[in-house]
């Protein structure tokens, strides 16, 4: 099957939706919903890899070609999903999708959510949704853009939430403990955290997080 000008034919995995109209009337809508899947698990790999790379070096360093290759696709391929090496980075820097997710709980649960969410970033989707803000200093003025991103959608967002005085001081211990938790997951590897199941980590872990954010009388 030829495929079309600008796709990758590598990540292409069944019939071409976008068959002209003159050869297929309409996709069955299998083979669209299966197209998108492929679509955005290789936006997925994408950005999984430019994370990899942001957490090394500095921006500037990071070629499209290294990305390319972590990710399995080929750089024309990256073009077509994100327009620019720049805007790549700007979607790695945005925290917004994470947060959302981060936060999508009762607050009176959110502390275990988020405990539960940041280890599963690590360990099931190979992502930690905060600790890219660990590696700011590493990229000057886009290092800025990075906490000012960290500082808008998660510290203030979450803020936002808390009822009670010194709202904006108690979301940023809670996020601290959260960013401590993927530190020593994901960077320092601590073997007994690796080793523990996330129940266990969550009933441990989660309370000292929700003290924060719902403090006692």
């Amino acid at each position: 099957m030829a495929s079309r000008p600008g796709i990758d034919p590598s990540a292409q995995t069944g019939p071409d939706p976008a068959a002209s109209a003159g050869t297929v009337a309409s996709a069955p809508a299998g083979t669209a919903a299966s197209a998108r899947r492929d679509a955005d698990a290789t936006k997925a790999a994408i950005l999984r890899a430019a994370r990899h790379f942001l957490a090394r070096q500095p921006h500037t360093d990071v070629t499209l070609k290294a990305v390319a290759e972590r990710a399995g696709v080929s750089p024309p391929l990256i073009l077509k999903y994100f327009g620019s090496k720049d805007a790549l980075f700007a979607r790695v820097m945005s925290f917004d999708a994470d947060a959302e997710a981060l936060l999508d709980a009762p607050l009176e649960r959110l502390g275990p959510h988020m405990v539960r969410y940041v280890l599963e970033g690590q360990r099931r989707r190979g992502a930690d949704p905060l600790v890219r803000i660990v590696f700011a200093p590493l990229h000057g003025d886009h290092g800025a853009v990075l906490r000012e991103n960290f500082r808008d959608q998660v510290t203030t967002r979450l803020a936002g939430r808390l009822p009670g005085p010194d709202a904006g001081l108690r979301a940023e211990l809670a996020v601290a403990a959260l960013v401590g938790l993927g530190v020593m997951y994901g960077i320092a590897r601590g073997s007994h955290l690796r080793d523990s199941d996330i129940d266990t980590v969550v009933e441990s872990y989660g309370p000292l997080v929700q003290a924060q954010l719902t403090p006692a009388p």
